[in-house]
């Protein structure tokens, strides 16, 4: 069996661009739902409203989680192979 990032490694870099579009499609979704949790926890806490304060806080930590986990998943960058030189041995002819 292989793992997960042996496999994604020798991947097809089609493949590979197509994984990093969808990571970074969920990290702007994650940012955006985290802006928008607290920006509501921020107003509900100038209005006293502490509850409600504290779980869209609680949801922005997790979601922050979630980010971060994530990008355990990018793919490593493309390197290019080894360039083949000719190996030259010592003659002793002349």
């Amino acid at each position: 069996m292989s793992d997960f990032r042996r496999s994604q490694n020798e991947a097809h870099p089609n493949k590979t661009n197509t994984i990093l579009t969808g990571i970074i499609l969920l990290q702007i979704l994650f940012i955006s739902m985290q802006i928008w949790l607290l920006f509501g926890a921020l107003n509900n806490a100038l209005e006293e409203n502490f509850f409600f304060a504290l779980t869209t806080f609680i949801g922005s930590a997790i979601m922050a989680i979630f980010a971060i986990w994530i990008l355990r998943y990018l793919p490593e960058p493309l390197k290019k192979g080894p360039t083949k030189k000719p190996i030259v041995s010592p003659s002793r002819d002349p």
